[in-house]
Formats: structure tokens, sequence, C-alpha cells
């Protein structure tokens, strides 16, 4: 039954249509993960449910009664506010809010709220909207600035939670452990999928091959329309204006909007002998240590994961390897060669009446590429700017657009040492995706902070985890990798693992390590018929050639028969392409059982 109804909501955001007529409904048990590209209204979506937008048309209709907690991604303070007179405000047990405050890492009450960093403002407002009493849950970006610790606690409430729960989440991991359905937003119009993440890219890749299929079938016949429109035919019977009615609407007909995804490649810059080399370094606020006599050789084309709890000096170390903190006592040695780009955890300021094409052409009017120089508005095409956008000032852009802005700009400097301090915050999937692919074939040294375990699991081959006291212990492989060796150092200890790192151990992500390989049950389904098929098309094929021969002197009969074989051929060419995939993958499956035998 549901328990709210989106009906034919449309919403405008300037020139650009942000939805188009899109009705959806949301049941009881729903736990929703929203997903799309930056600036597609994944935020906007909520707000309308939360009732703080409008749509510019429509309405969404809430069953009586129903009470809505809502995390935005921004969370609003009043002037002069106390973490302890936010959590006041409304009827909320303090004793629960303070324990999840705890949980989260904040246990001082009395301080303002503008002395808290931007990840602590989310925690305070992520403590008030779990205390409240809801029976729908609105999150937007809820794993931004929590720590490991943080993010699997926030899993295992999330999951008990009785309510319906609607999110928008760039982490994966999260995604497929929490959510049972998932909201697709493209291009105006909003895609169901009841699936978890993982199945959800299975669904979305089988919709997008139907739609070109379908798309295929539309365009193959729109030119045999057109062939039989071009012999002069009249519209004189109701049969034939029938026809040219279907001709009109085949015409007008729009294809399948694919999402466009983000362009990046790099330029090899020469690095030396000499690359990053720390000794002895140390660093402390007051009395306490944040880096203890750390010493660490960074190797060429290396890739370093940094991992730990929120406030352990994580991106203190980063800063100190840009050269933006200095440590109290060592030394860190840059190469000559060294060239280094620095994304921070949070996009620097940015001036909201700077047009966005400017803001890129202050770094290079021109850009190197391996394809070439390109200029600022091409490198803009490829991160998604449109050419409108690019001339509208940086304030009509949303956050995750800003975001994108900002890695282009890090990304377009020419250099051959990337440091990251959590790159995906705010960053949609299919940009982190994109990133992933780009760090994974950047020619030069990555060293990123994340707590994005996905990402840590697709790009890095050695990981950091800083200990108490300062100290950083060194592990091989990506995020599954740290965590088997955890269990391992736990079990050696006779020390049982915590829960939520076991259930996340079970599960391998890294897109190199070996996977139990089998047939979905299309594919199946596929596997057992193709054969029948290819026979079939063969048939038919052997028969129309047979009608050529017929019609040799019929020129717009053999046009017709021709168009025919054309479009026969074309099918057998993807079904015999689609039958050695099957076969492959059947002889691949058959191998891999053998093998355990």
């Amino acid at each position: 039954m549901n328990v709210l109804n989106v009906e034919h909501i449309s919403k405008l955001y300037g020139d650009r249509m942000i939805f188009d007529d899109v009705s959806f409904g949301i049941q009881e048990g729903d736990k929703i993960g929203i997903i799309g590209i930056n600036g597609m209204g994944k935020s906007t979506l909520l707000k309308m449910i939360a009732g703080v937008e409008e749509p510019d048309q429509g309405q969404i209709v809430k069953q009586n009664g129903l009470r809505i907690a809502y995390l935005p991604q921004n969370p609003v303070f009043a002037p002069g506010a106390t973490i302890a007179s936010y959590i006041q405000e409304g009827e909320l047990d303090d004793w629960k809010v303070q324990s999840y405050l705890s949980r989260l890492g904040i246990t001082q009450m009395e301080i303002p709220v503008e002395q808290l960093s931007g990840g602590q403002r989310r925690k305070v407002a992520l403590a008030r909207v779990l205390a409240e009493e809801s029976d729908v849950l609105l999150m937007d970006e809820p794993t931004n600035h929590l720590d490991d610790g943080m993010i699997g606690w926030l899993e295992e409430y999330l999951k008990a939670f009785k309510g319906i729960l609607v999110m928008v989440t760039h982490d994966r991991y999260f995604l497929d452990q929490v959510t049972n359905r998932i909201l697709e937003i493209s291009h105006g119009s909003v895609y169901s999928y009841q699936a978890d993440y993982s199945r959800f890219l299975e669904l979305k890749a089988e919709r997008e091959e139907m739609e070109l299929a379908s798309e295929r079938k539309r365009q193959s016949v729109l030119r045999m329309e057109l062939e039989w429109a071009k012999r002069g035919c009249r519209a004189r019977s109701t049969k034939q204006r029938a026809r040219l009615e279907r001709l009109e609407a085949l015409k007008n007909a729009s294809a399948p909007t694919q999402d466009k995804t983000v362009e990046l490649d790099s330029v090899e810059t020469r690095m030396g002998k000499k690359t990053i080399e720390l000794e002895h370094v140390s660093k402390g606020y007051g009395d306490r240590i944040i880096v203890d006599d750390f010493s660490y050789i960074v190797l060429k084309n290396q890739r370093l994961g940094i991992i730990g709890p929120n406030g352990c000096g994580k991106s203190t170390l980063i800063k100190m390897i840009a050269g933006m903190v200095q440590p109290d006592s060592g030394t860190i040695e840059i190469g000559q060669t060294v060239k280094i780009g620095y994304f921070a955890q949070e996009e620097p300021m940015m001036d909201d009446r700077q047009r966005v094409i400017d803001y890129v052409r202050d770094i290079a009017e021109y850009i190197n590429t391996r394809e070439g120089k390109i200029s600022a508005s091409a490198m803009l095409e490829r991160f998604l700017f449109t050419p409108d956008m690019q001339y509208a000032p940086i304030g009509k852009l949303s956050g995750g657009e800003k975001r994108r802005l900002y890695l282009l700009s890090v990304l377009c400097q020419e250099v051959n040492t990337l440091l990251l301090d959590e790159p995906g915050n705010n960053l949609d999937i299919p940009t982190l995706t994109i990133l992933e692919d780009y760090l994974n074939s950047f020619p030069g040294i990555v060293i990123t902070v994340s707590h994005d375990r996905y990402f840590l699991d697709n790009v890095v081959d050695r990981i950091f985890e800083f200990e108490p006291g300062g100290h950083l212990r060194q592990y091989e492989g990506g995020y599954t990798d740290y965590l088997e060796a955890k269990q391992r150092l736990a079990k050696s200890q006779n020390t049982e693992p915590k829960p939520e790192k076991k259930k996340n151990s079970e599960k391998t992500w890294k897109q190199n390590r070996p996977e139990k390989l089998k047939f979905t049950f299309q594919e199946k389904r596929e596997f057992e018929t193709i054969d029948d098929e290819i026979a079939g098309l063969e048939e038919k094929l052997e028969k129309l050639e047979e009608e050529i021969l017929k019609n040799a002197t019929n020129s717009v009969k053999l046009q017709e028969l021709t168009a025919q074989k054309e479009e026969m051929e074309k099918m057998l060419d993807e079904k015999m392409e689609r039958w050695v995939y099957l076969n492959d993958l059947a002889q691949r499956i058959e191998e891999q059982a053998n093998e355990k035998k």
C-alpha cells in the first residue's frame, strides 16, 4: 500500500527541466536509494517530498498523519545556536539525541554551532533527525564526513529502522547493504528498480539494451516506410492514410536518451627518481600527538589510501605532504619533478558571480590531453557542463556540480601526483566511477584520504591506518584486503572482530578478484533458445535470397527485399555475437566448477 504518491510532477530550474511529468509511489517497507548525475534533481526531489520545495506542476499526496524527518545536505542553524539549544528545539528525547551525538563523536553540548566544521554540523543534524519519531526518513548524503565505524553503525541502524527510508548517497557499499529499491533520475524521468545497487546495475543494462533494440527496430521500420512513401503512394484509401500517419509517428518518435558520462584522460608528466620522502615526521596539537615518527618513501605510480577515525590526523598528513602544514619534527622532501594537485575535502570559496568558463580560463585557456590541446570550453563539455551552463554564474550550480567543477580545476593542471581528501564527498556515482577509471590509468602517484570503501577497493594498492598515538600501520591491497588482514590479526590475538566489519568482508568488490561465475536468469533462458533462433534467422535469409533471385527484374520489389535482407543479416550478426559470449561464459562456468572438484 502506497503511503506517499508523487503524481505528474514537473520542475523547471531556469531553462533546465529537472522533472517532466514524473509519477511514482512509495510503499511501506521501502528503503530507497536515489541516484543520478549531479544536477539531475536528486536533492530537489527530497526537498519536494519533505515539503521544503513545491513542484511547478503536479502534486505529492501523503497519507494523513505521516511523520517525515529530513536531513538536508547543508543543514541550517539559527544564529548563535549551540549544540544543546539546537537539539532542544521541538519535542525530542534529549537523552536519545545525546546518545546519537556521542556515537558520532560529539560530546560537548555547549559549543556554538558556528565554531563547528561542516562535517560536525552534519553530525549534529543527523543525530537530531535520527531522534525524531518518524514514519519516513529522508536523508541527503548521510555518510558524508563519517568514518568507517560510524558508517557501519548507521548501516545497522537504518537496516533495523521500521519506517520508510529515502536517501541520496554516493556510497555504493551503503546502497547495497541498506536499500531494497533504487530510483534513478535521468533527463527529467524517474526509473524504479526493485533491487539493491548491484542488481540495479544489471537491470539498468537490460533496460538500456531493450531501449536500443526498440530504437533499432524503429529505425528499420522507418526506413521501409520511407521507401514506401518515396514510391509515390496516394493517401486516398483509409489503409494508406493510416500508414502515412504511422510514418509520421515513427519520424516524430524520439530515440532513448543516454546519460552522458564525464570524459577524463591524463597527459603523462615526467617524474624523476626522487618522489616523496617522509623521514621521522611528527605532528601534534597541544598535548595530542597526530602523527608520531612516521617514515616512508612513496614509489612511482603508487596508490596509497589513508584511513582512520575522524579527527585522527588524516587530512593533516596529506596537507603536510602538500606543503600546506609544516611538521613539528622530521622532514618531508619532494622531488623537483613532482607536480602536486591537491583536491580538498571541501571545495574552496568560489565567486558565485563568476562565470563557469572564466573559472576554468583562470587556470588555463587551453588544456593538454592525449588528443592534443583543447579549449577550456571543450574541457567543460567533457565534464558535462553544457554551453548554457558554461556562461552561467557559478552560483546557479548545484552543490554536486560545484564539486565536479573543482575536480576539473585540479585535474587540468597537468600534475603527476594527486592528493585527494575525501574525493567522494558530493560527487555522483557515475562521476566517481569515471574518476576511479582515470586514477587506475593515471601515470603518477595517488594518495587519497577516503571513507568510501568501494572507492578504496577500486583504486588503492596499499592502505595506511591511523592507530591511537599517531602511529600508522601498513596493509597491502584495497579495503577488502585490509578487512581480511584485520580479521586475521584479531584471530591471532584471540579477539573477536567487529560484526559489521566481518559482514563487509564477506563481499568481494575488487574488480580483479576471481568471482563465482553464473548465468543470470535471462542469460540462462537465452542460452537455451539461441541456437533455434539463429537457425530460424538463417532459414529466413535463405528464403529472402530466393525471393531476390525471383524478382531480379522488379526494381521496386528488389529494393524492399534487399532492405529486409540487410536487416535480417544485422539481426543474425547480433545473435552470433551473443552466441559467442554465452558459449564462452558457459565454458568458463564449467571450468570453474571442475576446478572446485
